[in-house]
């Protein structure tokens, strides 16, 4: 089974203008997503790797967590995508039982301690979406997840296909997509002071993203987003050996 949630035409998903640095509209979800303790109705889907709350997030080269400026928001994979060159950014709000019952049973596994039973979830997923001045074909897939029962609240982030890090406007190299300023994946609350880096981030070990994981799944970090915790110790799956403390 795919470690994404399906997503695209299929799923009557939106899909973001192609437009360099482009996000979507905004996004009034039906019910609130409570992210480091606040509660948001309005998010967008940004081009450039992010989800962010109340405010759209153009910004290109990623900036090290915490952001001194107070967007909060979700950074799957910043970084300078392009979707004019290759790719969709796709994204939906959704209640299909299908899909919660996916959800339920993979969050359960995950935080076993925690009562939980997916009523909602909005799915957002960059689908082989290219670099700012790429000259090649390579692309980025991947996809993060919001979930919650109106009570507690999750974020479920998966790569499934990393083959560049980095734009040529952040000193990346237009052949290879690679150098410069690294993606940066991780969460920043908007206070200041809570935030969280996935480890690797803005480093060229970003583009291994795809074999890390803080749930033993390839490819896949979950949080606890409403009061906001980790589980597990992250590791390199495909190494055991190696892990980050």
């Amino acid at each position: 089974a795919s470690l994404l949630y399906p997503y695209g035409p299929d799923e009557r998903d939106h899909k973001n203008p192609k437009l360099d640095d482009g996000t979507s509209k905004k996004i009034s979800l039906a019910v609130p997503f409570t992210f480091y303790g606040k509660e948001y109705q309005k998010l967008y889907v940004n081009n450039n790797g992010v989800i962010s709350f109340d405010t759209r997030v153009n910004q290109y080269t990623p900036d090290p967590f915490p952001l001194a400026d107070g967007r909060p928001f979700v950074a799957p994979y910043w970084a300078d995508v392009d979707n004019v060159l290759g790719g969709d950014v796709f994204y939906r709000e959704t209640t299909d039982p299908t899909l919660l019952a996916r959800i339920t049973k993979d969050i359960n596994q995950y935080f076993p301690k925690i009562p939980f039973t997916a009523t909602w979830a909005f799915v957002a997923t960059w689908d082989h979406v290219a670099y700012y001045g790429s000259t090649t074909n390579k692309g980025n897939t991947f996809q993060a997840t919001l979930t919650t029962d109106t009570k507690t609240s999750f974020i479920i982030l998966n790569y499934w296909d990393i083959q560049w890090t980095t734009g040529a406007a952040s000193d990346g190299d237009a052949e290879t997509g690679l150098g410069g300023t690294p993606a940066h994946a991780g969460f920043n609350s908007g206070d200041e002071t809570n935030f969280y880096n996935i480890p690797s981030s803005q480093t060229e070990a970003i583009i291994n993203i795809t074999k890390t994981s803080n749930v033993n799944v390839p490819g896949r970090w979950v949080f606890q987003a409403d009061d906001f915790k980790g589980t597990g110790v992250p590791t390199e799956v495909a190494d055991s050996k190696s892990c980050w403390l």
